[in-house]
């Protein structure tokens, strides 16, 4: 795909979504944190129905660790693997509490370190949280960016490597939101809504369903 494709594509969803942002609700960097970590193999939904609850009655480290695993797990049980997640965010808690004053890092590599945040809730809480152009590729990116021929990559590395090389820069902050927007209401898995995609025609995906005749 070449440049001037790719850039008609991110001009197109910005025009569609001039404001894009994240489905999980919060309202500091540390209820992120906390949202994203539980967003692991979970729905957003799932996610923002639990800390609807949790949230107004604990949403500092402090709050959250003196709630202990058991206490947090009663707020979190209907979301998939509510144990470790438990576990992990009272000892994520505590290292925000014993090693950076009680507030979230702003760097991949101290963001990391944290139980149960990889390279991707990393990337989600630097972009969203703090405002850096970074990419966060989940499933849905990364099956947009190999569909699409946007950023084509045999594992999120190399599609993120590739994301961050050939989306241009204007674009490069929203462009995380963009995708994944796109890839989980229009560009779904089973079989993507060719016919109601503002990108169709800069698609390279063999496979699209036909679009409807003009006048259709």
């Amino acid at each position: 795909m070449n440049s001037q494709k790719r850039r008609l594509i991110f001009e197109r969803l910005r025009a569609a979504n001039p404001n894009p942002t994240t489905e999980l609700a919060y309202t500091t960097p540390f209820e992120l944190l906390i949202a994203v970590i539980l967003s692991a193999q979970a729905t957003d939904v799932s996610v923002n129905k639990a800390t609807r609850v949790l949230f107004p009655l604990a949403n500092t480290p402090q709050a959250i660790f003196a709630l202990g695993v058991e206490g947090l797990t009663e707020y979190i049980r209907t979301i998939g693997l509510y144990r470790t997640k438990a576990k992990n965010i009272i000892e994520t808690c505590r290292i925000l509490l014993e090693q950076h004053g009680g507030q979230v890092p702003r760097t991949r590599e101290s963001l990391q370190a944290l139980p149960g945040v990889g390279r991707k809730t990393a990337n989600v809480v630097l972009n969203t949280a703090f405002g850096e152009a970074v990419m966060a590729v989940d499933t849905h990116i990364f099956r947009v960016s190999n569909r699409t021929g946007l950023a084509p990559g045999k594992n999120v590395d190399e599609v993120e490597r590739a994301l961050m090389k050939n989306v241009p820069h204007e674009f490069l902050h929203d462009a995380h939101h963009w995708l994944i927007l796109h890839g989980r209401y229009t560009c779904i898995a089973r079989k993507p809504l060719c016919w109601n995609c503002v990108i169709a025609d800069l698609c390279e995906y063999p496979d699209k369903t036909p679009l409807p005749a003009k006048g259709v």
